[in-house]
């Protein structure tokens, strides 16, 4: 089988990170009160979305954190080790990610010391996939994992099994033809359960 799998926010930590970062940005830079005023997002890069930034104070806080962001995230629990299990087991995991080219660094660099260093099985990167159906078209993906609901519907639209990896941001969104996990243990689960 060939798996398409995102990266943050399915296999890392992401929100966590940014959320404490993006704070710390409303609190020093913008000198307004970190309050959240929507939960659920439909966007990859949510920040904007969660405080109802206008578009330059979104730009202008990646552009300070997006390196560090990046650098810092952690995979979720047990999310290495059910890679490696699926890897050990034969199929092909695509990583597919929405990380964006930067100036100042280079993000596919920053992206594949990251993989090594946390020992993450893969076969093929895909970065800056501003349309992942089209990457996982090019790619004949099986299964499609990602916590983007909208990358999820465009791809289950197109007949490809789709996981939804549950996240704060989407718990507001569902669709029959998504099924949707909360954790590497339960979507290892569903990947091997016949009936699904």
């Amino acid at each position: 089988m060939i798996i398409g799998i995102d990266i943050d926010d399915t296999i890392t930590d992401t929100y966590e990170v940014l959320v404490n970062y993006s704070q710390e940005y409303m609190i020093n830079v913008l000198k307004k009160e970190p309050i959240m005023k929507h939960g659920s997002c439909d966007e990859a890069y949510y920040t904007r979305y969660l405080y109802g930034w206008n578009n330059n104070e979104d730009i202008e806080f990646l552009k300070e954190y997006y390196e560090i962001v990046m650098k810092e995230v952690k995979p979720k629990t047990l999310a290495v080790e059910y890679l490696q299990k699926l890897h050990n087991e034969g199929h092909k995991i695509v990583l597919i990610t929405a990380r964006w080219k930067a100036k100042e660094f280079d993000i596919r660099e920053i992206t594949k010391r990251w993989i090594e260093e946390h020992n993450i099985p893969y076969d093929k990167l895909i970065v800056n996939a501003e349309n992942k159906l089209v990457a996982a078209k090019q790619e004949n993906i099986d299964v499609f994992v990602d916590d983007t609901f909208k990358n999820c519907k465009m791809i289950s639209d197109n007949c490809i099994k789709t996981y939804l990896m549950d996240s704060r941001t989407n718990r507001g969104f569902e669709d029959e033809k998504i099924t949707r996990v909360y954790s590497w243990p339960h979507l290892y689960m569903k990947l091997n359960d016949k009936t699904n």
